[in-house]
């Protein structure tokens, strides 16, 4: 050992960590809406240890940071993303996307999301392992990016959404089979859930229905069986996992439902039966409005999907928003998400404008991305309020989202497990 690395050394051993203190001038409660003026969090490690009023006193050992203009509320959770990719119009669509690419592109996806306050998300699908690869890179400091929670391959049916042969020459690829993701039997469901526990998922995704952007006729109809159904969520319950179902059409949606499945998403065409059942059965619903809204816009320029796409595009994507409003004033729980993956990363804060101009209160937006989004993902002990003992995601805005929701679109402050990633004060 030279005497540089010696020293190096020497002065890492012997070097103590300091607290992190934020004097904070406005911080949200997103359980009430209420606001404490001049209060002091301290930070340490990557847990908040106490909340006091005022500004305390510091240490010379201290780390302050200075939000005394600002309004800080928990980091905001996206539960609806697809981090290894964003769609591109027909003709600038590559023939052949490697998996690495894919990987590559999607931690740069992740930092994006970060930037925007977004300090965890659920990440609905993928080409194969890019996600829960990077969950682990994130979480050893490899990479930036937020709290990944993946369901890693979606697991569809033949000929289904997500069935990754769809459009391709028959001669050109074998039966997918449930390791790919593609099922037709309540065994075949069993294989591809425990295939995923395998590969290291942290839940399920399954496509119930048809969908917009996949090379298919129908965006609605059901997609499984009562019985793989009932497969899926009780094998993802044996292993501990969480369950979530892409379902656009009311039939597929109520199986799912009925089979037990944690969260529906998109829900485009549910209805007051489904709503019900939805409130009975406790299940949430991710509405993912700007990812419909996205849709509908590109269906109206010529050429920018494939021809069994647009009409598709052109049907579902304005009915979110308005079944989001009736699913909201029904008492339907709701998690924020957007699908990002489908519109640019980074513009998840976009889903905040489009639930209050459907009638959603601003404080119940900002609750659906932090206390209901940790309810679903069963983190609630953990993440999505600012009090102590909890793990230090803290955002800051600098004016307040209760009164103009629309500053969401500037977060200048980040903090992700204790550490700061962005502070534009």
């Amino acid at each position: 050992m030279n005497k540089i690395t010696l020293l190096v050394a020497c002065l890492i051993s012997t070097f103590t960590f300091s607290d992190t203190l934020l004097h904070v001038g406005n911080l949200i409660d997103v359980s009430s809406g209420e606001i404490s003026k001049a209060v002091t969090i301290r930070i340490s490690g990557n847990k908040i240890e106490s909340i006091t009023k005022g500004y305390a006193k510091t240490k010379s050992e201290d780390q302050v940071i200075n939000l005394k203009q600002s309004f800080v509320l928990p980091g905001f959770m996206d539960m609806h993303v697809h981090l290894a990719g964003e769609y591109v119009p027909k003709a600038e669509r590559p023939s052949k996307v490697e998996p690495e690419f894919s990987a590559l592109f999607a931690a740069n996806s992740a930092k994006k999301t970060l930037m925007a306050g977004f300090t965890t998300v659920r990440n609905l699908g993928d080409g194969g392992m890019e996600t829960i690869a990077l969950r682990k890179a994130i979480s050893e400091g490899l990479m930036v990016g937020p709290r990944i929670f993946t369901s890693g391959k979606t697991i569809a049916t033949t000929g289904g959404h997500g069935d990754p042969t769809n459009g391709m020459s028959k001669d050109s690829y074998s039966p997918p089979t449930p390791k790919q993701g593609v099922i037709d039997s309540p065994n075949d469901a069993i294989k591809a859930v425990r295939q995923r526990y395998k590969d290291g998922t942290d839940g399920i995704k399954i496509t119930a229905t048809g969908g917009v952007l996949s090379v298919a006729k129908s965006g609605e109809n059901p997609q499984f069986t009562d019985e793989e159904l009932a497969a899926i969520v009780k094998t993802a319950n044996d292993y501990g996992l969480w369950t979530a179902a892409h379902a656009h059409g009311k039939e597929g949606m109520k199986r799912a439902v009925l089979a037990g499945i944690n969260s529906i998403e998109h829900g485009t065409f549910m209805d007051e039966e489904v709503m019900q059942l939805m409130k009975k059965k406790g299940t949430y619903y991710v509405p993912t409005i700007m990812a419909g809204n996205w849709v509908a816009e590109k269906a109206k320029i010529p050429n920018f999907f494939p021809e069994l796409v647009r009409p598709k595009a052109e049907k579902i994507g304005p009915q979110i928003q308005s079944t989001f409003e009736a699913a909201y004033k029904a008492g339907v729980k709701i998690a924020f998400g957007t699908d990002s993956g489908v519109s640019a990363h980074g513009d998840n804060w976009q889903e905040f404008i489009l639930m209050t101009d459907a009638g959603m209160p601003s404080t119940a937006a900002l609750k659906s991305a932090t206390i209901e989004t940790a309810k679903l993902l069963r983190i609630e002990d953990k993440l999505g309020q600012i009090k102590p003992g909890m793990l230090a995601d803290i955002i800051a805005l600098p004016a307040n989202p209760i009164i103009n929701i629309k500053v969401v679109e500037n977060v200048i402050f980040v903090m992700k497990d204790g550490v700061i990633y962005k502070n534009s004060i």
